[in-house]
């Protein structure tokens, strides 16, 4: 059975675009997925990157005109300056975390969900009862915001660490069991033709 190591970050964009295409990749392939939320900015700052409002203004301005497109295409509301970014991402990731480990929810609908209030509903993922909504939404206890807080901030980091370790840069990006690496949510095709064994 294929595996996929998901890094992403709660407050990226693009993880926002890339919807719930690699759970339904996964299905399509019987892979499991491995969903690992990261500091995007300490990974910016290990591998290179920069925050987006210290780049080049040749890249701002790339940035701002490929959003839009890639929202359209996938028809997603897309506001591109959302009242609440940059925020902290660390309550919602660790809310991932502990609904990986003791949730029975949809962690693709919750990733989604907490993308989705940044870059579409205008709402603060840093605040208790949005995070609590997200959770709801997705069919997790809202309580497991609260749960296991320490162990979820030492797995936040240690994915952190292991994102720079596996070659990541960026988010969202998706690593296979055999290291096959895939940035962005428009490398999503080339993940199912790796995994159908056509490339």
């Amino acid at each position: 059975m294929a595996h996929i190591d998901y890094f992403f970050a709660t407050i990226s964009p693009f993880t926002y675009l890339a919807g719930t295409g690699l759970e339904d990749i996964a299905q399509k392939h019987g892979a499991t997925i491995a969903y690992k939320p990261m500091d995007l900015m300490t990974v910016f700052g290990r591998t290179g990157g920069v925050p987006p409002k210290d780049r080049h203004i040749s890249r701002i301005e790339m940035r701002a005109q490929e959003l839009p497109r890639q929202a359209k295409k996938r028809k997603l509301p897309l506001n591109l300056q959302p009242a609440f970014f940059p925020v902290n991402m660390a309550p919602s990731a660790y809310a991932v975390i502990a609904a990986s480990n003791y949730g029975d929810g949809d962690l693709g609908a919750l990733v989604h969900g907490f993308t989705r209030a940044v870059w579409a509903e205008e709402k603060d993922i840093s605040q208790p009862e949005v995070i609590g909504a997200c959770l709801k939404a997705a069919g997790f206890d809202p309580s497991l915001a609260d749960k296991d807080m320490i162990g979820s901030a030492e797995q936040y980091a240690k994915n952190t660490e292991d994102a720079v370790a596996a070659g990541v840069f960026g988010a969202p990006f998706y690593i296979t069991d055999k290291d096959q690496r895939f940035w962005g949510q428009d490398r999503l095709e080339d993940l199912d033709l790796v995994l159908s064994g056509a490339l």
